[in-house]
């Protein structure tokens, strides 16, 4: 694969436009393009579509100290109905426009007017923060459903606070109660009483409304947890191409998956100063902040080694697992590792489970010690689980052992 830099040694683009009369920024744009590791085709790509734009303004006489993103909108606009946008023209406008930015030829965006609702959530999140201390990715999980009752309870943003009765927020619930699982339900009537206790705290409702909340019925253990033979996981773990450098890091994301059982967030946040070769252990940033030093299995420190050594792209990043695509940065969150694994399981042929992501794994892992003899206690040890409550699920997947406690059944002897 040819990298940015020996493309633009030798492409004949870039010489034109570094001529042309914006040369000075196509060079602070190349180097930028240098910076995120593009390939020669990603960069080729880059420039096109900039020198492009250039030639649209010309055409119309938009001035290049005009250029924000509303231009750049018209643009793709144009662009669309001659042929195909490709997912990175946006990305190498929006790295243009960073480069104008940075060399103020342009001015700095316009900053968006807060709406009513964006200050309520706004005050609401540093409540959140302050007064009940939680995290930044508990913060944003309130907000959908906060943001859906308000536009429905109060239309009129802040001035309609203090009017929200507890026939409303009892009727809103028993119309979206069922709108998913009871799970989500439950979680939605979380998020609720925590905006109207806050809503009471402040002085912006008379009334503490957060008990009028009704709760949804959840039966403890009623369900499975949906796991995975070992066979089936092993197929998921062949399925990976190690041939390639996409396929040899996410044979060592589902290695960590289905060895270590980590969760998809556990694993997006990893960094290279996490992982301990000498003492042969990692630091894992688990659930409620909790951080938890546990063992690199062998096969696990061989996908990681083979990973690190053929896989890993050359970045300044230090997270342990990079994007393929440029630029190489870590994962934005735990969702990219849901999906590789999903892809994983997709590819293998495996479907027809409720749950069928990352954390499926772990609860096959989970499993499969259980029936290897591991107690409950070594199997929540291991998970990293705060409640013995939490681990005591599995032991419903133990039908031959749960067949030993089982009485006669009435009559049967006769």
């Amino acid at each position: 694969m040819i990298i940015a830099e020996e493309y633009l040694n030798r492409s004949r683009l870039f010489r034109r436009l570094k001529s042309g009369p914006h040369g000075q920024l196509f060079e602070l744009y190349a180097a930028r393009l240098v910076e995120v590791g593009l390939a020669g085709q990603g960069t080729w790509r880059c420039l096109n579509v900039v020198g492009d734009l250039l030639a649209w303004m010309a055409s119309r006489r938009i001035r290049l100290t005009d250029l924000d993103e509303r231009v750049v909108e018209r643009y793709l606009q144009h662009r669309g109905g001659k042929q195909t946008i490709q997912p990175g023209d946006r990305a190498a406008l929006k790295r243009w426009l960073l480069i104008l930015r940075t060399t103020r030829t342009i001015a700095s965006p316009a900053l968006p007017a807060d709406t009513p609702q964006a200050q309520i959530f706004a005050e609401f999140s540093d409540y959140l923060r302050s007064e009940r201390g939680l995290a930044a990715r508990t913060i944003v999980r309130h907000l959908p459903s906060i943001r859906r009752f308000l536009c429905e309870a109060c239309p009129a943003g802040a001035t309609d606070l203090g009017k929200i009765s507890q026939e409303e927020v009892i009727h809103y619930i028993e119309r979206h109660a069922q709108d998913w699982s009871p799970r989500s339900g439950k979680a939605m009537c979380w998020s609720l009483r925590a905006f109207l206790r806050y809503l009471h705290h402040t002085g912006l409702h008379p009334l503490a409304l957060a008990g009028c909340v009704p709760s949804i019925r959840q039966w403890k253990f009623a369900s499975l947890p949906t796991y995975l033979s070992a066979a089936q996981v092993q197929k998921v773990l062949v399925g990976c191409d190690r041939a390639t450098a996409t396929g040899r890091r996410d044979y060592a994301i589902l290695m960590m998956l289905a060895k270590l059982g980590l969760r998809a967030d556990e694993v997006a946040t990893l960094t290279l100063d996490d992982v301990d070769w000498r003492a042969g252990e990692m630091l894992v940033r688990a659930k409620g902040r909790q951080r938890a030093r546990m063992p690199i299995a062998p096969d696990v420190g061989a996908a990681l080694v083979a990973y690190l050594r053929d896989g890993r792209p050359q970045s300044a990043c230090r997270r342990l697992f990079l994007r393929s695509l440029a630029p190489h940065i870590g994962f934005a969150s735990g969702c990219a590792i849901t999906m590789i694994a999903k892809t994983a399981l997709e590819r293998a042929g495996i479907s027809g489970y409720a749950h069928q992501g990352a954390h499926i794994f772990r609860h096959s892992l989970a499993t499969e010690l259980l029936r290897c003899g591991a107690t409950l206690s070594e199997i929540g040890q291991l998970l990293r689980h705060r409640s013995h409550d939490t681990t005591r699920i599995y032991a419903k997947v133990d039908i031959e052992a749960l067949r030993t406690l089982s009485l006669p059944w009435p009559g049967d002897a006769q």
